[in-house]
């Protein structure tokens, strides 16, 4: 296990006072591992859960080629491009059955949705397409082309092919991949354990009567709400107040339980309190300012085994770091493959004042303009403790380190939330 020294070391202009985004994730990349431990989930325990090990498909998907819709089937070597053909219909077939009889040329059999093919027939006209006297049906000519609306066997999946990849996150796509291949368990990496606590005499929790000079934690509610979004096991450690000793009892036990520790508030650089000598002196722990806005201070390292983040204590500084920084680690950790998810590339509706030497995260609203493009406006007031903005916005703006103004009209990147906040 590399010390926060070491890491530092093999980053080219590691610097802690003005650490570029980038280089943050980077970092976190190097320091956090994933957990090895494995065990089995049932499918309807299996949401959000990762992958331990590749799923191989045990049968083929389809395992029979099969109608894509209502229809006739037939041969395709019988039709024309010059004339149409007039078919006649030697049964029905439904889904589940077989037709144990050959199908002579000059014949087609009525078929329903997923209804296996019979041995010979290659092609299926749907039923709203022909003319016909109940007996017989008519095809016009050029309408269709050999293997037209049939599945082919295991077009999905081929037996014995991986259906899933170890590292993936299961969705309900997923869950229902699945169900498909009669697979009712699978093996997952344990769930990710995140202990959390705000900290600062200030900070009032819910039920507290309101007092002068306090305000009540919003931070623990909506660390929560993401760490359970990301399928996390939470452990809820509460408010703890400025004393040393019950920061030190608090930071004990968090790592001797948590595989990562979250706190809020407490390692703005000059700040009298003590959680920042705290953290140094029972871990391997970096202070850094970041070059972002909003999110500037943030802590990072190891207290005993576990993995520390240290948060700023405004709201949507918070949860900004988490998105940009936090999230992406913890995934690592939880085993996952996940890319960084795709930016979404939208038209400012409005000029954004923006410097040039830091990375900017502007809550945006997105929708869709009259030409059927994204577009996006902010929220309005961007101060890093106004949280109501975040409750508003579908995404944050992402503003590159190097780049300044906005005009309106300009494509910027958006971070979407769906799925996140």
């Amino acid at each position: 296990m590399k010390s926060i020294a070491a890491i530092a070391s093999e980053l080219q202009g590691y610097d802690p006072q003005a650490l570029r985004v980038a280089a943050v994730n980077t970092f976190l990349s190097r320091l956090v591992e994933s957990v090895t431990t494995q065990e089995t989930a049932g499918i309807f325990q299996a949401l959000g859960r990762v992958l331990a090990q590749d799923v191989i498909s045990p049968i083929s998907v389809p395992a029979h080629d099969n109608s894509a819709m209502d229809g006739y089937a037939f041969d395709a070597a019988q039709l024309s491009n010059d004339a149409p053909l007039t078919l006649t219909i030697a049964g029905t077939l439904r889904a589940g059955a077989g037709w144990p009889h050959r199908v002579e040329p000059g014949q087609c059999i009525r078929i329903m949705t997923g209804a296996i093919m019979p041995g010979g027939l290659d092609t299926v006209v749907p039923q709203e397409f022909v003319s016909g006297d109940g007996s017989t049906i008519t095809i016009p000519a050029g309408l269709l082309h050999a293997g037209d609306n049939r599945r082919k066997l295991g077009e999905d999946l081929m037996q014995g092919q991986p259906a899933l990849r170890r590292g993936q996150l299961l969705t309900p796509a997923a869950l229902g991949l699945l169900a498909s291949l009669g697979i009712a368990e699978v093996p997952v990496w344990r769930k990710l354990r995140v202990a959390y606590f705000s900290t600062g005499d200030e900070i009032l929790s819910l039920g507290q009567a309101p007092r002068e000079g306090a305000v009540y934690d919003s931070n623990r509610y909506t660390v929560f709400g993401l760490l359970s979004r990301l399928g996390c096991e939470v452990i809820d450690m509460g408010v703890v107040r400025d004393e040393p000793h019950l920061l030190e009892t608090a930071f004990t036990q968090a790592a001797q339980q948590a595989d990562a520790i979250i706190t809020s508030g407490g390692v703005s650089v000059g700040e009298a309190d003590y959680t920042k000598l705290l953290m140094k002196k029972l871990g391997d722990v970096a202070f850094w300012k970041i070059a972002m806005r909003p999110g500037r201070p943030m802590a990072v390292g190891r207290i005993g085994q576990a993995v520390l983040f240290g948060l700023p204590g405004n709201p949507v500084a918070v949860m900004v770091t988490f998105l940009a920084f936090v999230r992406p680690a913890l995934l690592q950790m939880m085993g996952s493959a996940a890319a960084t998810p795709p930016m979404l590339r939208a038209r400012s509706l409005e000029p954004l004042r923006k410097k040039p030497g830091r990375t900017e995260y502007q809550r945006g609203t997105v929708s869709t303009g009259s030409d059927g493009m994204p577009q996006v406006r902010i929220t309005g007031n961007q101060g890093s403790g106004v949280l109501s903005s975040m409750v508003q916005a579908n995404g944050l703006i992402v503003l590159a380190h190097d780049q300044g103004d906005v005009a309106a009209g300009d494509l910027v990147e958006v971070m979407m939330f769906d799925g996140v906040i």
